[in-house]
């Protein structure tokens, strides 16, 4: 046999099957909409804050409502 040189790592990666790449498009695919949702959930969230600190700023303060003496329980 003939001496050949080394390959380097990474020169000649193999080539997924075609399931694995069908599989890895299809997880790439829902990552992006999970993260999708979950920025537009952010977003919803931060501007719903926003108008509850702004609301409470301007309303009076509500005390918080007292709960009624409970009765003895009748023998």
């Amino acid at each position: 046999m003939k001496n050949r040189p080394e390959i380097p790592a990474g020169v000649y990666a193999p080539r997924p099957s075609r399931q694995e790449s069908k599989a890895d498009s299809t997880t790439n695919v829902a990552r992006s909409i999970i993260e999708a949702e979950a920025k537009a959930r952010d977003a919803k969230t931060a501007k719903l804050r926003a108008l509850r600190l702004a609301q409470e700023a301007v309303s009076e303060p509500v005390a918080p409502a007292k709960r009624p003496a409970r009765k003895a329980a009748a023998k």
